[in-house]
């Protein structure tokens, strides 16, 4: 780690002392201010269009942009605990708590310990607070366990008919996959499973047309299509299918709309409540960066201009405060949260990371990822060809900082499995600091194998100095493997 860095980490590890304030930059002063103690947000720094065909351009550009407020981000940096002989870069996984955020935690298990606490409750005022950063009210936030826990809820709380339809697609995590093939064994459902684009060749209107016209074609066969579930970013390619284009799909087919959202929170600024999706099932401790088995499901809890349908009727399954009533309006995020004495602490981090967040900005921190994330693939267009790309880079509405690529000088090695691992293995070890990446398999269309692809992630704490040695790392290591 270099001093700088090091300096900035044990600046943000102890409180500052009133008299050292004086001697700080106001820029330093004001950021330690709104981090730590509350202040407002910060202003948006645009996102600047870098589509073009000159790659090597594109990345200057974006480059440019981010230099602009390094600094910024450079205190951003010094406030997590991250070790400085690895480059974490695999947050798709899983995320790390900040410093505020692990404060938070230890003293809360602390005091939940010296007074033998329980924890019985629907934690209703950290829901209100968390719900504010995702445009929506606290009735219609629930905290879950994980993604997958909350893609439970979401789908196994729908009242099915046996021959109901469900069309979702191929790239699909098992966190969704899962609790759908239940219901197709417990409740005789159907599902209807669209094969992906992957690559740059693609816009928002591809998924569009293509759930649309699985749709069409399934009434046609006169099929009862009852939802749509959907990746927003897929975990594969980091494709971001577009959830404002496909609820028009939802809405004109008048469809339940099932989001596996769990990159979500943390790295997109979304209004959920003007998206209008009935269920988006999120993890908070991957980008939101709060602590493990923690997770955010949005439950659509009212009618809005943004979906005038009702929510479909829907049941709680895993919960200890089920109140039989009539259905209309009432705390449907509450019966989800309240199961049994909850781990409290756990909770009360993932608000104040929650709260970081909204303070430092969403639409400031999804801004700089995207960045991050456009120039990685400017940079890996450079060295391998905009072919390489499994994640589209030029249409705005799927980009998400999740990058997928093929980095062998072979092509067809990335139907290796074992290359493919030896790659993420070898980039961790070969190089000082390593970076922590990961493959992903999936299916390509027309392909003879499936594809292990190389999956990075670009989050807050890393730069664009980080992407260059990444880059150049990851093509020395492509050339000694051919």
């Amino acid at each position: 780690m270099d001093e700088l860095k090091q300096k900035q980490r044990a600046a943000v590890a102890t409180p500052p002392h009133p008299e050292d304030l004086a001697t700080w930059t106001p820029k330093r002063r004001e950021f330690l201010r709104m981090l730590a103690y509350g202040a407002g947000s910060l202003a948006l720094a645009p996102l600047i269009s870098a589509c073009s065909d000159d790659a090597s351009a594109a990345s200057s550009d974006l480059r440019s942009q981010l230099a602009q407020d390094e600094a910024f981000w450079s205190e951003v940096q010094g406030m997590f605990v991250l070790k400085p002989e690895k480059v974490y870069m695999n947050i798709g996984t899983g995320g790390s708590m900040p410093k505020v955020v692990l404060d938070v935690f230890s003293q809360e298990n602390l005091a939940k310990a010296a007074d033998s606490s329980s924890g019985y409750g629907n934690l209703a005022d950290l829901r209100a607070a968390v719900a504010k950063g995702f445009g929506v009210d606290g009735d219609e936030v629930a905290f879950s366990g994980n993604t997958s826990s909350g893609m439970c809820h979401a789908i196994l709380g729908i009242k099915w008919e046996p021959g109901d339809v469900v069309v979702t697609t191929n790239h699909e995590h098992g966190g969704g996959l899962t609790p759908l093939n239940i219901a197709v064994d417990r409740y005789g459902i159907e599902v209807s499973t669209i094969a992906l684009p992957v690559g740059n060749n693609q816009t928002a209107s591809t998924y569009v047309q293509l759930f649309d016209e699985r749709i069409r074609a399934l009434k046609g066969q006169g099929k009862r299509v009852r939802a749509m579930m959907w990746s927003a970013p897929t975990y594969k390619t980091g494709t971001m299918l577009p959830i404002a284009d496909l609820m028009q799909v939802v809405k004109a087919h008048s469809l339940i709309s099932i989001v596996d959202g769990a990159h979500l929170p943390g790295m997109m600024a979304y209004d959920y409540g003007a998206l209008g999706m009935d269920f988006m099932s999120g993890a908070g401790h991957k980008w939101q960066c709060g602590p493990g088995s923690t997770g955010i499901l949005v439950i659509r809890n009212k009618m809005r201009p943004s979906n005038p349908l009702p929510l479909p009727e829907w049941y709680p399954i895993h919960t200890s405060s089920y109140v039989r009533q009539p259905r209309g309006a009432y705390d449907i995020a509450a019966t989800v949260t309240s199961c049994g004495s909850l781990h409290v602490p756990m909770f009360r981090a993932l608000a104040r990371a929650c709260e970081m967040w909204d303070t430092i900005g969403r639409k400031k921190i999804e801004t700089y990822d995207l960045t991050l994330s456009s120039y990685l693939k400017e940079k890996i267009v450079e060295r391998w060809g905009v072919e390489a790309l499994y994640s589209p880079k030029d249409d705005p509405k799927l980009l998400s900082a999740l990058t997928c690529f093929n980095p062998f000088r072979n092509r067809d090695d990335v139907m290796n499995q074992q290359k493919a691992t030896t790659f993420v293995n070898r980039m961790l070890s070969d190089f000082a600091p390593g970076f922590v990446i990961r493959s992903v398999n999936f299916e390509v269309i027309g392909a003879p194998a499936q594809h292990y692809g190389i999956r990075i992630s670009t989050h807050l704490w890393h730069d664009a100095n980080d992407i260059d040695r990444l880059v150049e790392s990851m093509w020395t290591l492509s050339g000694a493997m051919a």
